[in-house]
């Protein structure tokens, strides 16, 4: 077992001249203080060059390998010494305790761990689960029920066929009889007819019983073999649910305060009462729960990807990300109790001062320019918006209505309709994408290309919203335009044409590795931030609702 200090990695070079951290990193909004770059690049030098563990990273072969989120918490030591704890998320090299880094909450891998002899057990019971489901006489017996249900069903429905056929006949017989015959012949014609339709009822009614016995037999004998394979998938259900909710309990992360949580405990009162996947298994709730745990204070934190992208998410080898939402939140906000940290920069209302400039407004409708930082609709923790601004503004008017909607970080062009019959026909130009839009973005990087299209389907990432996934299997098409216009100091403006309107679509399809592939400078959720998102929607064209006059308004962008 490692001593606490032989985690505490102090730095190479002299850090004299760096000033500490006044708060505690924001995690989930942030920019890597000074000293956090600096430790991560020193972890970044040791991932290179150090020997003692194997894992493929993908760097070199980008189709084989996983990339990783690692992890550095700046500290003081007991003793006032500044150094750094370092962690990686989940498992590498097949391990959760590699030499150099903190361990995990729990070690479910511990070779005394409970974990290992439960889950032993339930794979017991799924390989019985998986041998009687393949039992040929559970598979006969199923093919037999289908068999005689298909058969019954054939049966039934050409007999019912012939009854109508029947039925028909006699009609017609009874008709001619009431034409030709006398009263006593139609009399005793009618007799017979009805005795015929009886008959024909009754072979309909002893068909049904002689199948339902047949099938009742399968059934029987089928019945006591799916009882048993159901009752052993609710065995494994139950050992499962045993099982994770013994490894929530174990989970146990402690905070400033020296107070300690379950995993049960902390998600209890979320929308999500059972913890996610993974919860507890990421970087930064190992690093301070070790920093806790043996009188580290924390001063800073910052997490990178070491590796090749994953397929869906944004991830870029050597760049910072802020803390996942779904897992990490909920811990991380009972964890940081106690500490001094940076406001939420979300819940703040950036464009409180800023003005909302009008640039066209009639009877049927309002275009505004929307500054960076104020956002389109009220949102949960902030009122102030462009529409609350245009309702203020517009007292009497039925809308106005929302037809199309920015990023709070993005500025530029936005139309709102005054009144109904104005909020249909921009509606319907919208929908079918009778609307021209042409943004201008800066990008953190150098694009060789000088134009292209990019077509990557999308989808909300259910376990970190608001963030977005590219997917091929649940997203729906998203298709960008785009065009360079200038390279400066390895950053590079272009033009963006969607033509598909998904949320963050032209942040994504910039930022993800199939797409540009590099980020918009001041991406918070894909990139790096900075002191703004360099998105800007600048022209915009569309045919006026009443007038059906083509408008054009264009406003240039601010970098």
């Amino acid at each position: 077992m490692h001593h606490p200090h032989d985690l505490f990695i102090r730095f190479d070079a002299d850090i004299s001249t760096y000033s500490l951290p006044e708060k505690f990193t924001f995690p989930f909004y942030y920019q890597a203080h000074p000293l956090c770059v600096l430790a991560a690049n020193q972890l970044q030098e040791h991932l290179k060059q150090q020997q003692e563990w194997q894992h493929d990273f993908g760097l070199d072969n980008p189709a084989k390998g996983t990339g990783k989120m690692f992890g550095v918490l700046l500290v003081e030591s007991a003793q006032g010494e500044i150094g750094y704890l370092s962690a990686f998320s989940g498992k590498i090299a097949d391990s959760n305790l590699l030499p150099g880094f903190v361990p995990p909450v729990f070690d479910m891998l511990a070779e005394q761990s409970f974990f290992r002899s439960e889950l032993a057990e339930i794979t017991q019971v799924s390989d019985e689960v998986k041998s009687r489901e393949g039992e040929p006489k559970l598979l006969q017996l199923r093919d037999a029920l289908k068999s005689a249900q298909e058969q019954y069903q054939t049966e039934e429905q050409a007999h019912r066929a012939q009854m109508i056929s029947s039925r028909a006949e006699r009609k017609a017989r009874r008709k001619t009889a009431e034409q030709t015959l006398d009263k006593t012949d139609v009399d005793s014609l009618l007799v017979e007819l009805g005795k015929e339709s009886v008959a024909e009822k009754n072979v309909l009614k002893y068909l049904k019983l002689e199948w339902d016995a047949k099938i009742a037999e399968i059934e029987l004998e089928l019945n006591v073999l799916e009882d048993e394979l159901t009752s052993l998938k609710d065995q494994r259900k139950h050992m499962s649910n045993t099982l994770q909710n013994k490894l929530f309990e174990q989970y146990r992360f402690l905070n400033a305060n020296g107070q300690q949580e379950s995993l049960r405990a902390i998600f209890k009162p979320t929308a999500t009462p059972t913890p996610p996947a993974g919860a507890g298994e990421c970087a930064a709730p190992k690093l301070l729960h070790y920093a806790f745990k043996h009188g580290f204070k924390p001063l800073a934190l910052a997490e990178f990807w070491w590796g090749v992208s994953p397929k869906s998410e944004i991830r870029q080898h050597g760049k910072f990300y802020p803390s996942c939402n779904s897992k990490c939140q909920p811990i991380l906000g009972h964890m940081m109790q106690g500490l001094l940290v940076d406001d939420n920069p979300l819940e703040e209302n950036w464009a409180e001062d800023k003005e909302l400039e009008i640039l066209f407004e009639d009877e049927s409708m309002v275009v505004v320019n929307k500054p960076s930082g104020l956002l389109s609709v009220p949102g949960k923790t902030i009122s102030d918006s462009a529409y609350t601004r245009l309702q203020q503004r517009y007292p009497d008017v039925e809308g106005p209505f929302v037809i199309h909607r920015l990023d709070m970080a993005t500025s530029g062009l936005l139309v709102f309709a005054l009144t109904k019959r104005a909020n249909k026909s921009l509606q319907k130009q919208f929908i079918s994408r009778g609307v021209k839009k042409r943004y201008v973005a800066l990008l953190d990087g150098t694009i060789e290309k000088a134009q292209g299209e990019i077509s990557l389907p999308m989808r909300g990432d259910p376990v970190d919203r608001p963030r977005q996934l590219v997917c091929y299997e649940h997203g729906k098409p998203a298709e960008t335009y785009w065009e360079a216009i200038s390279t400066i100091d390895n950053r590079t403006k272009l033009y963006l044409y969607p033509k598909t309107g998904r949320t963050h679509q032209l942040r994504v399809h910039c930022a993800h590795h199939l797409g540009l592939n590099t980020p918009m400078v001041g991406d918070t959720l894909y990139g790096e931030k900075a002191d703004r998102l360099h998105l800007h929607a600048e022209r915009l064209e569309f045919d006026h609702p009443y007038s059906g006059e083509r408008l054009s308004f264009q406003v240039d962008s601010e970098f």
